[in-house]
């Protein structure tokens, strides 16, 4: 069976679109992703918690986490001052994010593309020189909500200035939820391949998007257990691709995850009771056929 990596992100990117939960309910949810078989963990964001509330707290989340060998713990650090707390708190991997829309880019993370590159390399040289990984994920890489279409040829431009930079891989973000397969299709021939995604599921095509890209030979996805997230700068964004909703079609396809389907759904069903409403999976909502 082929591997297919995931990287959960709902504790990071999923929890950080909804109203702060403290570190303990945080912690118990990597905790019952882990205890599904995730392996591959985005589990906080080394930023400033005035700025991002439902973040603070994330030396203790990366404190308390359960460490072993076989499981990796990534954390988004949006400056060299968030990389180093998060090399000090002992994570395994760093995450950067750039935009392919400037527009979008100042309004995220309040610098211009070409700032972000020089922050992004800055970050780079830090961890490399403790042999930590840095994945640089570019945000609106299948449309901007205010340049509308990007090139593929220019995302996939900006994703080699990245690796030149000292990033050692890319993942592309459909953060819009503006992708369909046959612009997956065309990034992919613009840039020789794609590494990684990051689906939102906005216009309902994030499940196709990764169908799609499995084809195109991508084995390494960003979800989010119940489909939670979202972003603030991209009018009607919906949240992640569900982590549940993935891990079935795989099942089904033959590919190999190594996470038990129903112990993550047991995971969705706890995190809809930590942020207190229902999440948008429609798995967690259907389960799974008998």
């Amino acid at each position: 069976m082929e591997a297919v990596d995931i990287r959960e992100v709902g504790p990071r990117d999923g929890l950080q679109a909804e109203a702060p939960i403290d570190v303990d309910d945080r912690v118990r949810l990597i905790e019952a992703l882990l205890a599904a078989g995730v392996r591959h963990v985005e589990a906080a964001s080394f930023v400033s918690p005035k700025a991002v509330p439902s973040m603070a707290g994330a030396a203790e989340v990366m404190a308390r986490v359960q460490r072993s060998a076989d499981v990796r713990f990534a954390a988004l650090v949006p400056n060299r001052k968030g990389a180093e707390l998060a090399l000090e708190a002992g994570v395994d991997e760093l995450t950067v994010t750039i935009s392919a829309s400037e527009t979008y880019n100042q309004r995220n993370v309040k610098m211009s593309v070409a700032e972000s590159l020089t922050q992004i390399e800055r970050i780079c040289a830090l961890a490399g020189g403790v042999g930590v990984p840095v994945d640089a994920i570019v945000s609106c890489a299948f449309g901007s909500p205010y340049e509308g279409d990007i090139t593929p040829e220019t995302v996939a431009a900006l994703g080699g200035r990245l690796l030149d930079g000292g990033a050692t891989r890319v993942t592309y973000a459909d953060t819009t939820g503006m992708a369909t397969p046959p612009s997956i299709t065309a990034l992919g021939q613009a840039g020789g391949g794609i590494d990684g995604l990051h689906l939102h599921d906005s216009r309902g095509t994030a499940l196709v998007n990764a169908y799609a890209a499995l084809g195109l030979g991508v084995r390494r996805f960003d979800t989010s257990v119940g489909g939670l997230g979202g972003s603030p700068f991209a009018e009607g964004a919906a949240g992640n691709l569900a982590t549940e909703e993935l891990v079935y079609l795989l099942d089904d396809l033959g590919y190999s995850t190594g996470i038990d389907l129903a112990e993550l759904l047991d995971a969705s069903a706890l995190v809809a009771t930590m942020v207190g409403h229902p999440v948008v999976s429609r798995l967690a909502a259907a389960g799974a056929r008998h």
